[in-house]
């Protein structure tokens, strides 16, 4: 077998691999739905239509692709996603917006439905065999009024509440759980509103890193010390502490070692110059001889007036 048969056939493997490991549909939820929009979220067409929102409650990427929506129970093929759009695919933890507007020939994200408020409006999201349901909800006739919607406490799970009211807001493509403050910063205004707390224990952090860094260099520095002291005792032939301390054998002066610390940088980046080693001496041959010209021996003569 030649290399290119084995690179298709490890491309094929791949290919197959992937496809065993894809996020399935399964993880996609109904998370909001809007029935009358008189002044909410617009469409890409500038008009406001009723919307269903699903969110991927995986940590993966799912495609939405193939997959059904209907508002039909004996019906789950109704309007069949698209498989050419590449906005198929929802990020993890994302949303897909799609239009309850009857005009399927405005794109992939409007359906060939619509919502009724007078009546029970069924909402379903089968998967791309058409006999797989992967979530539905049923929202009770005369729930909603203009611009609330019926949407999960959380995303992708919980029970489902009117949003619009009572300081709920509708999120069409966001999350449902809006954060307007803190936690955090909360309890810290409540038990150190002026910051001493933060200041003293900022300054307690600092003084304490550089006295454990003080304390490492210290005994790095000693530990070096006494090696470079054994290694000079053991190439002099001493072998007292005392006539080593005396004669001072490891503790070279820090100017030396920076002196040939820049020789060695030196020799190694070649910063200093390089005299040429080689003398040339080029010949030079003429029909008469510099040294008896006449014209370096006698004089002009002085023009005459």
């Amino acid at each position: 077998m030649n290399t290119r048969k084995l690179g298709v056939l490890f491309t094929l493997l791949v290919a197959f691999a992937s496809g065993m490991f894809a996020q399935s549909a399964t993880s996609l939820k109904i998370n909001e739905v809007l029935i009358t929009n008189q002044s909410n979220y617009q469409d890409d067409y500038g008009v406001h239509s009723a919307w269903i929102e699903i969110f991927n409650t995986s940590y993966a990427s799912v495609d939405l692709k193939g997959c059904f929506l209907t508002n039909e129970r004996n019906n789950p093929t109704k309007y069949p996603i698209p498989k050419a759009d590449v906005l198929t695919l929802i990020k993890p933890r994302q949303h897909a917006l799609f239009w309850a507007d009857g005009m399927p020939e405005r794109g992939t994200f409007h359906v060939n439905f619509t919502f009724d408020p007078t009546v029970d409006n069924y909402i379903a999201l089968y998967d791309s065999n058409g006999k797989t349901l992967i979530d539905e909800v049923t929202i009770p006739a005369n729930t909603l009024q203009a611009d609330q919607s019926y949407a999960r406490v959380t995303d992708g799970h919980g029970d489902w509440e009117v949003r619009g009211v009572n300081g709920k807001f509708v999120t069409p493509s966001t999350n449902n759980v809006t954060i307007d403050k803190n936690e955090k910063i909360e309890r810290f205004k409540e038990h150190d509103s002026n910051g001493v707390g933060m200041s003293i224990t900022a300054m307690s952090v600092v003084f304490l890193g550089l006295f454990v860094l003080f304390i490492a260099f210290k005994l790095v520095g000693n530990a070096a010390m006494s090696m470079m002291r054994r290694k000079a005792m053991k190439a002099s032939g001493v072998t007292s502490l005392s006539e080593a301390k005396d004669k001072g054998l490891g503790k070279t002066s820090g100017e030396v070692y920076a002196a040939i610390s820049m020789a060695l940088h030196e020799m190694q980046n070649d910063v200093h110059d390089v005299e040429e080693t080689v003398l040339t001496i080029s010949k030079v041959k003429r029909t008469y001889s510099p040294w008896s010209s006449k014209i370096y021996t006698l004089r002009e003569t002085p023009h005459r007036k």
